[in-house]
Formats: structure tokens, sequence, C-alpha cells
């Protein structure tokens, strides 16, 4: 049995590394469903593993691949259009500048048809080209064909070629592709293929990836998580809460009363640590609604994340809060509900202690409130699966609090150290209400960008953001007032240095307002507006200042020309985080010259949309009754990096030298500075070494 268990380790191990490269995340069924009048519906059902998806049809223009289906065929007329079914996800891209529509998990593409003539039988080929992606790369776009033979008795059949195909073993995609390509011609050494590409003799021997020159510039890959990063936030949030002027006064009322109530001091403590834990729990609580109702209205997070009116309302909600955290009025919840919570505190014991727990949550909610609504809004418009982003969130937030609930009552002479309440208390609440003045334009441009106005520019938010850092800094330096501040307050050294903070904050605000190349204001990226949303942009030919080549073995003669190694950048149109990765990695002061000088760039679309001439296009029998169609540039470069690299993902880099040798270990997908410099450097330098 152990012998049995290993062994079945060890293939599922090497079966997994064997594919890790190419990725086959959409499976789809063809079906054929009669009608009456004579009609029938062609269904194809798209199935999706956790975390990818595909586009809708209905895409605007520049932005990702719209899922496109048709429907021809012997004695086949095809009646309207495509019909998607499944939860559609909406949102705004930011990469795209544009809203774009997807579907996860799964999905319908329908097409009705007839017979031409309803007494001879017809055969009802479908095409379906779509384009898969996730959060970190997009595959190459994809085109299948599927056959089923149509009777005049509405009896569907597998048609011959489909029955051929299925017949057949399935294969590995890699495996297949490779060997389609491979047998349909000769292979010629990739010193001597300078020639005109024929998309039947793809594959190349000396670009063997898996034996690099060198094993230098190595990159793992990397994948963020998101939930505790949201944790971190939520834990930074609690403990801000806890020195405003709701919260911070109770502190040591609240421990002093487990800690010197009680007779049993081993006992009074302990009761507080269940208090603080009662605390946390009810933070987490207030996230169980989020999740029902994410279970019940689908996908309505993405709907109010893309929501103009509501990314209104969030803002004119974040304006709420700021005034509140000024001073000028205050936001209770019902003085009733405090009441009764506060009366079920006398039962005692466990449930005591739990209403004192959330009696401490209800009366502090006028500075809470707006630090939770900012988690809020954050998580809604930062992510689909709000529900446990937010749980994540109110747990660090909750914890925050316990944490200090409980060591203050296992170690109360810590008390003493606790600074005294009084005027700073307040100084954190306007410092808080500047930032909450600040995140509230972050929803006013999502809504601009959704509605297409495009008036608020990145300089006009860059502009207001200079406007209220400096009405911080003077308040950090005493020269404005608020209400419930002192009329002649101290400035601490402390808020002093806060001040000098916010100086240099303003300083590196600045340097946004004038016009560059280069983007400027990395560090906010996410929250400005997208560089091409400005007063100074403008359209131009290459990508910083650089014109790559769009065609490998045009690339592969300027590089044996100028005697410099080539950098394939496998990229597509519609790819979000090749874009990322131009506009925040390649224009880096110390990756931007290594592209410009030291490499040839050949930029090879997988998504270009432009045919091939008629003889250059082909099938390839990828088993199971599918058929892989090659019949654009975008299908050949696919086709290209597949059969070399066994990748299908975008951004794809490999350094290969002029004679076409790869250098080093090729990378995927967005990546820090560091790591893509790292690669860079490591196969440029090698190839200078070696001249």
């Amino acid at each position: 049995m152990k012998f049995r268990s290993w062994f079945i380790l060890i293939l599922t191990l090497f079966f997994t590394a064997f594919s890790a490269q190419i990725k086959d995340p959409v499976k789809f069924k063809y079906d054929i469903k009669p009608l009456a009048n004579g009609e029938y519906e062609a269904i194809l059902t798209a199935t999706m593993e956790s975390g990818w998806h595909i586009y809708s049809k209905d895409l605007p223009p520049d932005s990702g691949i719209p899922t496109e289906m048709k429907i021809s065929g012997d004695n086949i007329v095809p009646v309207g259009g495509t019909v998607e079914v499944g939860k559609k996800h909406d949102e705004y891209s930011e990469a795209f500048g544009a809203q774009i529509v997807y579907y996860s998990n799964s999905a319908q593409f329908k097409r009705k048809f007839k017979l031409k003539d309803t007494a001879k039988p017809g055969t009802a080929a479908v095409e379906i080209t779509y384009q898969t992606c996730d959060d970190r790369v997009c595959l190459a776009p994809n085109t299948l064909e599927f056959k089923k033979a149509v009777s005049p008795t509405g009896k569907i059949e597998e048609s011959k070629t489909a029955e051929t195909a299925a017949e057949s073993p399935q294969k590995d995609s890699a495996t297949a592709l490779t060997t389609a390509a491979s047998d349909t011609a000769s292979i010629a050494s990739a010193a001597a293929s300078v020639q005109k590409l024929d998309p039947k003799n793809l594959k190349i021997n000396s670009l063997d990836f898996n034996n690099p020159l060198t094993d230098c510039g190595t990159v793992k890959e990397k994948h963020s998580e998101n939930y505790w990063t949201y944790l971190l936030l939520g834990f930074l949030g609690g403990l801000i809460a806890l020195l405003t002027p709701c919260v911070f006064p109770m502190i040591p009322l609240t421990v002093s009363f487990f800690t010197k109530g009680s007779k049993d001091k081993a006992k009074g403590r302990r009761d507080a640590i269940i208090y603080g834990f009662f605390i946390l729990l009810i933070f987490v609580l207030l996230s169980v609604p989020f999740h029902l109702i994410d279970g019940i209205a689908g996908n309505i997070f993405n709907e109010i994340s893309t929501s103009v009116w509501l990314n209104i309302a969030f803002f004119l909600i974040f304006l709420f809060f700021a005034g509140s955290f000024f001073g000028y009025y205050d936001i209770t919840l019902p003085s009733s509900i405090a009441n009764k919570s506060s009366k079920a505190e006398e039962a005692g014991g466990l449930i005591g202690i739990f209403f004192m727990a959330l009696t401490l949550v209800i009366v502090s909610f006028s500075c809470t409130g707006p630090i939770l609504g900012s988690l809020l809004g954050s998580a809604v418009t930062g992510s689909s699966n709000v529900p446990m982003l937010l749980t994540f969130a109110l747990a660090g937030f909750g914890l925050a609090w316990a944490i200090v609930f409980g060591l203050l009552a296992l170690f109360p002479q810590a008390l003493q150290s606790l600074p005294k309440s009084g005027g700073w208390m307040n100084t954190v609440k306007v410092v808080l209400g500047f930032i909450e003045l600040g995140l509230a334009l972050k929803f006013l441009s999502k809504a601009d960008l959704v509605s297409k106005t495009f008036l608020l520019k990145r300089e006009l938010f860059i502009v207001l953001w200079i406007i209220i850092t400096i009405g911080l800094v003077l308040y950090l330096f005493g020269l404005i007032r608020f209400p419930h501040d002192d009329k002649k307050p101290k400035i601490s050294l402390t808020r002093k240095l806060f001040g000098v903070a916010g100086i240099g904050f303003l300083i590196y605000l600045i340097q946004g307002l004038f016009p560059s190349e280069k983007p400027k204001l990395q560090m906010l990226s996410g929250i400005l507006p997208p560089i091409n949303v400005s007063y100074f942009h403008k359209e131009g030919d290459g990508i910083l200042g650089m014109h790559p080549s769009h065609d490998y073995f045009e690339a592969v003669q300027l590089a044996q020309k100028e005697n410099k190694p080539i950098l394939i950048d496998f990229t597509g149109y519609g790819c979000e985080n090749c874009r990322k990765m131009e506009e925040f990695v390649w224009s880096e002061p110390d990756i931007l010259p290594i592209l410009q000088n030291d490499v040839v760039l050949a930029s090879l679309y997988v998504d270009d949309k432009e045919e091939l001439p008629a003889d250059q296009q082909t099938k390839i029998d990828m088993g199971g009754g599918q058929m892989k169609k090659i019949k654009t540039i975008g299908d050949r470069w696919s086709m290209f990096q597949q059969v070399n690299f066994n990748n299908n993902s975008q951004p794809h880099y490999v350094l290969v030298t002029p004679e076409g040798q790869v250098i080093n270990t090729p990378v995927s997908g967005y990546m820090p500075k560091e790591d893509f410099k790292k690669f860079l450097e490591c196969g440029v330098n090698y190839y200078k070494s070696k001249k």
C-alpha cells in the first residue's frame, strides 16, 4: 500500500511538472438541440478552471479579445446571432480604459440554424475564437472547430471528421502542436531559418528553453495574496481607531474593570481576554451579511465597483466621513441600540461580557464608522471577492483591539506607560479627515472613467491632492484649526515631524504635474487616473520611444547585423498585464536603457487579427473533435510560442542569441522591476562576455 501511494504521488508530480507550462483552463462541449419550426440550436458550453475567465462577445474596441462564435457547413443556414448565457462580470479596466465584460466558471454560447434543403442532411460546423485570462496573465487567443452531422429527422450524429478525431488518443496540447508542426515540413536550424515564415515550419530545434546557455537570472513565479494584505490593512486601521477620542479613554477603564473588579485576579484577566475575543468575533460577524448578499445577488459587487452612481455615492459618503472627523458633526448609531446592549450586560457571565464588547463597538461608531467605511469602499472597488476580503479586513481590525485589551489585562502595569488623553486624539481624527478627502477623489475618478467623461484628468486629480496635502500641513503646524481643537494648541515634535513628512509628500506630488514620456508617481498607481487620461497625452508610434519588430525572423536579421541578443516579447493588444509591464517596469530608468541599447526587441502579438494568406492557413487536430485553426498572424505567433517554449501565457519573455539559442530561462507574467532587471542583465551580460 505504501509503495502504491508513493508510486501514485510520483506519477502525479511527474505529470504536473510536464504540463506546468502549457495551460488549457477552458474546456468546451458541443451539443445541438432541435427546436420548433425546423430550426436547431448549436450550443457550446465552456467550463473554466477556478481563477480563469473568458471575455464576452460585447467588448469595446482596443480592449480584450471578444469571444466570437460562427456556424457554417454543408446545407446549413445560420439564423440570428450569438446568444450568451452565464453569470456576467462587468467591470472597468484601467489598463484598457474601457468597460469589460467576462465570464468565469462556466458559460454557454448559442447560435440557431436550419437546413437549407430540409430533405437532405447537413453538417453543422461551429468555430469559436476566445481568449482566456487570470489576474496575472492572458493566454493567446484560441480558435477551435467542432462538427456534428444533422439529419432531416432531427437526429444528431458526430460527423466523420469529428469521429476520426475522437477515435484518436487524447493528446497533450503541447505534444499535439509540436508533432503537427514538425510533421508537416522539415525542421531547419535557427541559424538558417532567416527566411519567409511558413506556419507549417514553426519548430526551431535550437530554441531549447530546457537547456539555456546559462542558469543565471532565474525568476520564481510569485502570486500575491490580497487576503493577507487586507488583514494587515484592517489591523493598522484598528490600531489607528484605538487612538481616537471615542476609544482611547475607554482602554484603561475597561482593563481596570476586569483587573480590579474581581477578587480573583486570574478570573478577571481571563474575562478580559474573553472580552477581547468577543470584540474580534463581533467585527468578523459584521462581514456575514456581505457573504449572504454575494450569494443571493451574484455579481452585485462587480456592479457596485463599476457603477457611476454608486461610485459618486461613495465619493459623497467619504466627504461626509471627512466632515465628521473634522468635528462639524458626529456619526452615531441610534441611542436605543446602545441602551439595549448596555442593559444586556447585567446578565453576567459570558453573555454579559459579550454585550460589554458589543456596547464598546456601538458607542465608538462615530470614530470607527468612517474607518470601517474606508475598508468597505476599498474592498468593493478592489476585487470581485469582496465578502472574503471584508472578513479578513474586519478580522484584522478586531484583532488589533483584542490584542491591546488582552495584553493590557495580562500586564496591567503597562497602563501607566500609555499617554494621557488630550488634544492629540482630536489631531488624529482631523488627520484621518484629510485622508478621507483624498480617498473620496478615488471614487470620483472611478465614476469619471466608467462614464468616459474623462473630466478628472490625471493632473487635475494631482492638483486636488496637492490642495488637500497643503491643508493637512497647515493644520499640523497649527496654522488652521477645527471646531474641537484647542484655541492655542501646543504643536508637539511628533506633529511637526508629520508636517515635514507632508511637505515631502507634497514635493513628490508636484513632479506629477509636469509632462514626461515616462510615467511618474508609480507609488500611487491604481489610485491616480491612468497616464493616458491626461492633458499632455498624445498618441504616438512605438513603445516608450522604441519601435520593436513584430516578426521574429526579421528581428534575427537585425540582431545579426547589430550583434545583439533578441528579447522576444510574447504580448497581445488585449493583454492588461503586458501594458502594466510596459508602463511600470519597462519605463524604469535602470530598465529602459537596456531595452533601447542592448537588445533587439521583438514584440510578437499573439492576438493580431490580420489574416494570413490562404496558402499559409492550416488546421491542427487537437483530439476529441477539436481542430486548432491557424489563420491569423496572432495564431502564427501563438503557435510559435507553444511549440518552441511550451508556454501560452502573456507576457512571456525569452532572450535568445542571433543564432537562435536560448540564453537563460524565460520568464512570464507581471513581475517586480528587480526580477525583470535580473533576468535582462543576466542574459545581456552573458552574451557580451561571449561575443
